[in-house]
């Protein structure tokens, strides 16, 4: 893993200096994790943005697909139809774990703020959108890369507040360090969201508590683990599902 973090944070640099050098801050709008992501994964850019069918995708090598998402997986629906009979397909998605909140002033171009965010991300994050793949989970075809890294996020003081932050535009994200690589290639990986401390029943509410996580991310989990089989509803604990790891 040190490794891995040591070239993504090469790629990064390298990636930056360049957009720095050729058209200034920011140049690549919402797209630089995507682009240091997409160079992580597969530096050789002939292999990059290809044409498979009717669709573009982000990495392609013989068989082989990667596509990036940072959000909104239901626009992965129509290109998982079509690939996944003849191709294996990594679906990679980024997660926060630590952000900084920067600001930036269109008018003087200042850059203020340096705050760190509450919030912070964990794989769990996954779950509120693989719930629009749902369909797909099982496939052999199909596997899963969570990038765990810390982000800082700039965003324009444009927004409808009188210091112009409510409501304000995303800017970019740019990566910081990378944290760790969580690979789902087959289901029975699905385990690892089911802590080796948890009781041998559970509700959504004790893994809420195990993994530090919102109780709704909890519930939403064990909905799709129990559609994979890897964990099976056996009754009620009060008015809370009780659960346990599926042999």
């Amino acid at each position: 893993m040190e490794e891995n973090r040591r070239y993504f944070g090469e790629i990064t640099d390298l990636l930056l200096s360049r957009e720095k050098e050729t058209n200034g801050f920011g140049t690549l709008q919402e797209k630089t994790i995507h682009e240091v992501i997409k160079d992580f994964y597969c530096y050789d850019h002939d292999f990059q943005e290809q044409k498979r069918g009717r669709y573009i995708v982000d990495i392609a090598v013989d068989h082989e697909i990667w596509e990036i998402q940072t959000k909104a997986f239901h626009r992965l629906r129509g290109k998982l139809a079509a690939f996944l009979k003849a191709y294996h397909v990594t679906v990679i998605y980024p997660v926060a774990v630590e952000k900084k909140i920067y600001w930036l002033d269109q008018e003087t171009g200042a850059i203020t703020g340096g705050r760190r965010s509450p919030r912070k991300g964990s794989a769990y994050d996954v779950f509120h959108e693989l719930y629009a793949i749902r369909p797909y989970l099982r496939d052999p075809n199909l596997s899963l890369h969570i990038v765990l890294m810390d982000m800082e996020e700039y965003k324009l003081l444009n927004g409808w507040s009188r210091d112009k932050k409510r409501g304000a535009s995303r800017y970019d994200r740019l990566p910081g360090k990378l944290r760790d690589i969580v690979r789902i290639e087959s289901i029975s990986d699905y385990a690892c969201f089911l802590p080796e401390e948890l009781p041998e029943e559970f509700t959504s509410g004790d893994l809420a508590k195990c993994a530090h996580i919102p109780r709704g991310t909890a519930q939403t989990c064990l909905l799709i683990l129990r559609d994979l089989g890897v964990a099976e509803l056996i009754g009620k604990k009060g008015r809370s599902n009780l659960h346990r790891r599926k042999r």
